[in-house]
């Protein structure tokens, strides 16, 4: 464990290292319910725990963000909304094309993304383009979405 930081990796959380053997879970919603078996007492920062409790998103808002989070958790539906993030609108055959997947591929990224908000719709004679929602994120789509793609390149590297 890091001498430094007194959670390991896999303690965040629910769980804190009590000795070798154990692991002591958390009982309700108090930090300083979980102790470290004579190693610290919880909280270790209570301004900082009180910071992060005051400005966690609600447990129904954690519950709507992890949902929208998981649809571009599919790599045709990110690859979708950067295709979008470029060039404005494009229909389905056109994306197909510039993401080098099936039209049906692309048909269904596009209904689920629609269904969840964030992209819409627009009918030109038999075409239909589709673009993000209005509202889509700016920072979202040039700083955050990037930046993460680099992270994960990253090697991980707890030791500080």
């Amino acid at each position: 464990m890091d001498q430094h930081h007194p959670h390991s990796r896999t303690g965040v959380g629910y769980f804190s290292v009590v000795n070798d053997e154990e692991l002591v879970r958390a009982r309700g919603d108090e930090p300083d319910q979980i102790t470290g078996g004579g190693r610290h007492q919880h909280p270790v920062d209570p301004r900082r725990v009180a910071m992060a409790r005051e400005r966690l998103p609600s447990a129904e808002e954690g519950d709507r963000l992890t949902s929208v989070l998981s649809l571009m958790a599919d790599p045709t539906r990110a690859r979708l909304l950067y295709a979008l993030d470029v060039v404005d609108e494009l229909c389905v055959g056109d994306l197909a094309l510039a993401l080098s997947v099936s039209e049906d591929a692309v048909s269904y990224g596009l209904r689920v993304l629609r269904t969840a908000g964030l992209v819409t719709r627009r009918k030109e004679g038999r075409i239909v383009f589709y673009r993000l929602a209005e509202g889509f994120p700016e920072p979202l789509r040039q700083h955050c979405l990037r930046q993460l793609i680099e992270m994960s390149r990253a090697p991980i590297d707890d030791e500080p």
